[in-house]
């Protein structure tokens, strides 16, 4: 029985109207009587016109119980960061499609081995002759896409050229919708290095694949260059990544491919994107390209995997993966939704559904999370917390924010990551994760228990001896006991 229908006409207030850097009016909730205003440069359309998502222009109409047990009549003016929430979305599934293009070369070219150095890092420069590398740039130029077997490309090109582009991708979109003038990022990577003249061939590679994403666009509903960007219109995209953060003002915080190891070797990895305002984290992006549908597949080892996968007839319950999640600071809600494929059209908001923590506070069913590296963080002193809490179960080692993802799915309940000394957090691996998980209805602090200081800048200053990202409060509280009464023993 619909909850509600009736007659109603239309104004669409002179505010609304609004340029191409201000052209959506997106409320997510996907039941929800939704109000888009499209102009001839709006997103996915051509044609101005007023439409009502899922819902008659002339009646309202109920959802059902199973969608959402709630109807919304969405006023002229959108809730508090909807905007951006949209724009950040659609800019991290193009990255995730460029970067599953970069991957899957990679990976067919290595058969999935890539050197690494005794601390599970990816190889440097500095093993390989000059003859060799002037050998691969070559290869580069002409297909920027392939990374040579066992080379130290298989880190630049994968890696830091996958960067490199992700980054200018993202910027590029951020700054036609923002303007220059209000878009200010941090990121990983610096365009010092790309611009040097040795690196000319890199950069032309670079250029390549930004524009190959850029033509794509149209896909995911935005307007693309009139032209191809040149290579200095791709440095200032990059470059525009230079902010240095803090206290106060707005900017946005982009990790072009965190868990770069994870991606060369075709495994888990993430594109996490975040807005921080005086500073506080208000909304939070993570692309997972390649994170399983079911939970199981994701404590396996990528070619494990692939073989799998070959030997089990693909359906969509087993073997789908890739997905975007995100959410806004105060919704109380995160939202996940599938990566597009093939020749679809990206529609707002894209098939998208509520996800939430796992309800276990029980240690012994609880499943926790670390990193694969042991560079920065300590297996050895995680594994000794666990047990005195309680956890039983084997520890998932996944590479990336792909940890914080998992809790906001529910497909895990702790996260702890305690660095060793001298190692300083970067607020680009923790910022879209923890919005995610908060939101979700989970709880991420430091060690001492106190929420995550975003405001000074690239590093977490401040923080208490390490993260502890947990499905709920229960469990939190226990850990943090627990790392009080051991920590004095340990060799961090």
């Amino acid at each position: 029985m619909p909850l509600f229908c009736a007659n109603f006409a239309i104004r669409v207030p002179h505010a609304l109207i609004h340029s191409r850097r201000s052209n959506f009016i997106p409320n997510h909730v996907a039941s929800s009587f939704l109000l888009f205003l499209d102009s001839k440069k709006s997103i996915g359309s051509s044609k101005p016109i007023v439409s009502l998502s899922k819902f008659n222009q002339t009646h309202l109409c109920s959802s059902t119980m199973e969608d959402q047990n709630q109807l919304v009549l969405t006023s002229s003016e959108p809730e508090k960061y909807s905007k951006e929430l949209e724009v950040a979305v659609r800019a991290v599934q193009m990255a995730c499609l460029l970067c599953q293009r970069v991957q899957d070369s990679l990976v067919s070219q290595t058969n999935g081995q890539v050197q690494s150095k005794d601390d599970n890092s990816p190889v440097t420069i500095a093993g390989f002759t000059q003859k060799m590398l002037q050998k691969e740039m070559q290869q580069l130029q002409q297909n920027p896409e392939i990374a040579p077997r066992f080379s130290v490309f298989g880190m630049l090109s994968s890696g830091q050229h996958n960067n490199w582009s992700v980054q200018a991708t993202v910027s590029w979109i951020l700054t036609e919708y923002f303007g220059s003038e209000n878009v200010s990022i941090i990121a990983e990577e610096d365009v010092r290095s790309l611009s040097k003249a040795d690196s000319s061939g890199l950069l032309e590679a670079v250029v390549k694949t930004v524009n190959k994403c850029l033509s794509k666009a149209p896909q995911f509903g935005h307007e693309g260059p009139i032209k191809d960007l040149g290579t200095s219109e791709v440095l200032e995209a990059i470059s525009r990544c230079n902010s240095t953060g803090g206290p106060t003002g707005r900017f946005w915080v982009l990790d072009p491919v965190d868990g770069t190891l994870g991606f060369v070797r075709g495994d888990q990895y993430a594109i996490a994107l975040a807005l921080i305002e005086d500073g506080e984290v208000v909304l939070g992006v993570l692309g997972c390209p390649n994170y399983p549908m079911k939970k199981e597949w994701l404590s396996y080892q990528n070619g494990y995997r692939r073989i799998m996968s070959k030997l089990t007839p693909p359906t969509s319950e087993s073997w789908e993966k890739g997905c975007v999640i995100y959410a806004r600071r105060g919704s109380g809600k995160a939202w996940i939704q599938p990566l597009l494929s093939g020749d679809k059209k990206f529609l707002w908001p894209n098939s998208a559904r509520q996800i939430q923590v796992s309800s276990i506070d029980n240690p012994a069913f609880a499943t926790f999370c670390e990193p694969v590296e042991k560079a920065n963080s300590s297996h050895s002193f995680t594994a000794g917390l666990a047990h005195s809490v309680g956890l039983r179960n084997q520890p998932l080692r996944v590479y990336s924010m792909v940890k914080y993802a998992a809790i906001a799915r529910g497909h895990a309940e702790v996260f702890m990551k305690f660095a060793r000394a001298g190692y300083k957090e970067k607020i680009w691996d923790h910022a879209a994760g923890v919005v995610i998980i908060q939101e979700a209805g989970g709880v991420v602090t430091d060690a001492g228990g106190r929420p995550l200081d975003f405001s000074g800048g690239t590093y977490l200053e401040g923080l208490d001896r390490g993260v502890i990202a947990c499905s709920g409060a229960k469990l939190h509280e226990k850990i943090i006991r627990a790392v009080d009464a051991s920590w004095n023993s340990s060799s961090l």
